[in-house]
């Protein structure tokens, strides 16, 4: 009698464990179906997906895409060959939305900045977000939920960055072979620092170099320190950033680049020391004596590069972020220009004996440019 009460006991504990999985269980598919909703809605009109797939705590998407909006430098901002998001269970007793991984798999993914200076990226995800808060009080709840992401890799990718800032048409520098990762965002505040980390590859006419970047920011308040470097990536690859216009331009046709970077951003005030190396420069000569390099006249530049493979020029970018007239483009111009010039000072003699009659010519130029 005793053993068949046992075993009754034992039988219904069985039936209640096996209530609670499923409750479970259900519970997490039914949160996983709530993501799938919300995955939508966040693509938007400019969003596609081939095929979701639901599991207990985890959304797999295929072939994701969002197309650039109106105005957008290239057809689409984002591409992935999958996406797969895993979900923390324990947030099921909250209100809140806790992915403990993100991970994009094959992805394509766009950045521009525009003449004025701003940059811009996935935007069509923050105008998605807007027109469904329009549209829907439930979206507009969704979008004022908290949100932690905790760590986002991005995998087998690559990154294209379009700047209508240094010239229109905008100028495009492709990142292959990169890898990214995000961690700590909790939105929608986005006030706490998230951290980053990214390296590529940038392919140029000879040479293949590497660029990379770490740091934290916070996103809300553009507050931010960061290391930036680039290593053996081809000068020519980087003409617009370097050049400046005096009558014809000057084309540099040989030579790698070196750039390290540390930048921190308080207040929308940003303090920059970094230096560059220009290793084994080379430049033309089209016999213009209004060519410049950096500022410097071309045939006084390339004379004094005759006997100098590498040239390390250091710089301090200080500035309001929010003053028009500041430039980061400009600035970095500017101070590689002085460094230059310092460079060419320092080897006046030398420079002079085998520049022969640059400055006289660079006079006579200027009377025929005003008739003089």
């Amino acid at each position: 009698m005793a053993g068949t009460k046992a075993r009754r006991v034992a039988l219904w504990a069985g039936v209640v464990i096996v209530v609670l999985l499923l409750a479970v269980v259900g519970g997490g598919f039914f949160v996983a179906q709530e993501m799938k909703a919300r995955v939508l809605e966040t693509l938007g009109p400019l969003g596609s997906v081939e095929d979701i797939d639901v599991g207990y705590a985890r959304i797999t998407l295929s072939r994701v895409r969002l197309r650039g909006p109106q105005g957008w430098p290239t057809d689409d901002t984002l591409r992935a060959e999958r996406v797969t998001l895993n979900i923390d269970m324990r947030s099921l007793l909250s209100n809140r939305v806790h992915l403990r991984h993100v991970t994009v798999d094959g992805f394509y993914l766009s950045a521009a900045r525009f003449a004025d200076g701003h940059v811009e990226l996935l935007p069509n995800l923050r105008q998605s977000t807007r027109e469904a808060q329009a549209g829907s009080s439930e979206a507009a709840a969704h979008a004022q939920e908290d949100r932690l992401i905790d760590h986002v890799t991005f995998e087998r990718g690559s990154i294209e960055f379009f700047d209508q800032s240094v010239q229109t048409p905008p100028y495009r520098i492709l990142i292959s072979d990169a890898r990214a990762n995000v961690d700590d965002l909790h939105l929608p505040e986005l006030t706490d620092p998230t951290t980053l980390d990214m390296t590529g590859s940038i392919k140029g006419p000879s040479h293949t170099g590497t660029v990379a970047f770490n740091g934290w920011i916070k996103i809300a308040s553009k507050d931010s320190q960061t290391h930036t470097t680039l290593r053996n990536v081809d000068i020519a690859t980087l003409d617009p950033y370097l050049l400046r216009k005096a009558g014809a331009r000057t084309t540099v046709t040989g030579g790698t680049l070196d750039l390290t970077l540390d930048a921190t951003v308080h207040d929308y005030r940003i303090h920059a020391p970094g230096s560059v190396v220009l290793n084994r420069l080379q430049l033309s000569d089209n016999g213009n004596p209004l060519d410049t390099f950096l500022s410097i006249p071309t045939k006084l530049a390339i004379a004094a590069l005759k006997n100098h493979d590498q040239i390390k020029l250091d710089f301090t970018l200080d500035g309001d972020l929010r003053d028009p007239k500041f430039s980061l483009n400009g600035s970095l111009s500017t101070k590689l220009a002085e460094g230059f010039a310092k460079f060419v000072g320092v080897n006046t003699e030398g420079v002079a004996k085998n520049a022969g009659g640059v400055v006289k010519n660079i006079g006579d130029a200027l009377k025929h440019l005003f008739g003089k």
